[in-house]
């Protein structure tokens, strides 16, 4: 049972704090978006109460009356009935509310894992399956960092996808890909297995990480595509150090120099927000080790076996025989169920209130 009087308590508690001039820009948009949750939450349990008084009185009154008027409290009441039905369901969707980052654009890392050049080779199919996707819902995509290799294959693909929800569908992507096929350059008939590993960070906003210019070290150098040849005769690929964390970022993909840097400048500044909330999420979910499903990004999380034309995802148990029209883009068989999967582990975290 919820403790609505202590529901009440926290969100006055909430606007005191938000009244601070002072907050940095940080706090401020937390404390907005916990507010706006408890204010949303409040006001679906003050709709709840009032169908559930109508309801208790219809009643009433249908029972001290008859005829047609004693049917319209009956309707009423049945009314205001299928309405608290889709109120309660409301209720437990602000309750466990889908990830606050959903709406985002998104950045997609595909690298190529064990395999070696097939696992490239499966690494660029993977990057046209999305590419695919993306353009179907109508997202922008664009290349960040592209290494191709010799069979045109490619180790390492950095993709921006920009556009509403990108991120709410793409996080799905994160983890180990399982590729079960005889390689083109196999000469015996043999099944070989390799594995793709992905990473999806979401477009960080401004006002989520703040990066002191002095922590940075930005190289330019020249692009060059795949066997050294010169994209370009100058120095606009960059290449930006993190020096507290070492992380490394480079993009060469736009001829100009000024372009690439505002583009690596948001691939650093998702992956150092990443890593921030990994490490917080590490500390809060301390105490459920023992759950099943972690959502680590080094667990296998599906498997394309190409002699049988067929996919697998592991988290939802779901198998289907069409892998060649998934592999072109329709990716919706897979997502959709994910989404409920999604829900169901939020559920077990517990509700929002419980996650200040």
């Amino acid at each position: 049972m919820l403790d609505w009087n202590a529901i009440a308590l926290e969100y006055d508690q909430l606007i005191q704090e938000l009244s601070v001039a002072n907050l940095n820009p940080r706090d401020r948009a937390r404390l907005q978006r916990r507010s706006s949750q408890f204010s949303n939450l409040l006001a679906m349990n003050k709709e709840i109460c009032r169908l559930e008084d109508t309801i208790a009185e219809s009643l009433q009154q249908a029972a001290a009356e008859s005829g047609e008027l004693k049917e319209l409290y009956q309707q009423e009441a049945a009314d205001c009935q299928a309405a608290l039905i889709k109120r309660n369901q409301e209720l437990q969707d602000l309750l466990y509310p889908e990830d606050e980052r959903d709406e985002r654009s998104v950045f997609v890392e595909i690298r190529a894992g064990t395999g070696g050049q097939e696992a490239a080779l499966f690494a660029s199919e993977l990057f046209r399956m999305y590419s695919n996707y993306a353009i179907a819902k109508s997202w922008d995509v664009s290349l960040v960092e592209e290494n191709s290799t010799d069979l045109g294959g490619c180790s390492k693909i950095v993709a921006h996808i920009k556009g509403k929800n990108a991120f709410r569908y793409f996080k799905f992507e994160s983890g180990v890909h399982r590729v079960q096929r005889v390689p083109k350059t196999e000469t015996q008939g043999r099944i070989h297995t390799s594995t793709v590993t992905v990473a999806t960070l979401p477009e960080a906003d401004d006002v989520d990480f703040t990066i002191n210019p002095a922590d940075l070290r930005i190289d330019t150098y020249r692009s060059s595509g795949a066997g050294g040849q010169h994209v370009n005769t100058t120095d606009s690929a960059i290449r930006i150090t993190h020096i507290p964390t070492g992380v490394v970022v480079t993009c060469q993909d736009e001829r100009s120099q000024t372009k690439n840097k505002a583009k690596a400048m948001k691939v650093l500044q998702s992956r150092l927000l990443e890593a921030e909330r990994e490490k917080q999420e590490a500390i809060m979910s301390a105490q459920r080790k023992q759950q099943v499903g972690s959502g680590e990004r080094s667990e296998k999380i599906r498997t394309y076996n190409f002699p049988q034309n067929r996919i697998t995802d592991h988290r939802t148990e779901l198998t289907l025989k069409k892998l060649d029209i998934i592999m072109e883009g329709y990716l919706d068989e897979i997502i959709e169920p994910l989404l409920s999967w999604d829900l169901e582990q939020r559920r077990a975290k517990g509700t929002f209130l419980d996650q200040a």
